[in-house]
Parts: structure tokens; C-alpha cells; sequence
């Protein structure tokens, strides 16, 4: 299974539900708290282009935001990526 990365913040109620549906999935997450750590906030802004969180990633494959990753899962597209 290909590495799923997730910025986002102790606070963020979007991150505490894309993380709730990634374990749902049975997905191990890489958490990465830009609150925490101001040089990763810089690096998610970098990888992604967006200063909100969460900004998810399969590997390199910038997946978006929760309402990216709950659409990508109704759609069924989402554990394909992981391969």
C-alpha cells in the first residue's frame, strides 16, 4: 500500500474527518501538525499550493483537501491510488 501523507492541525475538524474516513479505510497515515511546525507548513504550501488544511497526498499524487478525498471515495477512486 502506497504512503498517504496528511498536513493538517490539532485543531482543524476537516483533518479530524479525513482522517477518521482514511482509517476507515484501513489506511495508515503519515500526519504531519503545521501548527506545530511552521517550516512544514511552508512545505505543504510548496507541495501543494494551498495554505488550508488538510492537503492530502497518495506517495507524490496531490489528492486535495477532505471534500477532494470524501468525493475521490464516492466515486471509488480512492483505493485504486493506493494500489
Amino acid at each position: 500500500m502506497k504512503q498517504v501523507t496528511m498536513y493538517g492541525t490539532s485543531a482543524c475538524p476537516f483533518c479530524a474527518s479525513a482522517d477518521q474516513l482514511l482509517k476507515s479505510k484501513g489506511v495508515q497515515v503519515n500526519k504531519i501538525m503545521v501548527d506545530a511546525d511552521p517550516a512544514e507548513m511552508v512545505n505543504m504550501m510548496h507541495r501543494s499550493g494551498r495554505r488550508s488544511v488538510p492537503q492530502i497526498f497518495v506517495e507524490d499524487v496531490y489528492i486535495g483537501g477532505f471534500d477532494d478525498l470524501s468525493a475521490l471515495d464516492s466515486a471509488g477512486n480512492f483505493l485504486p491510488l493506493l494500489g
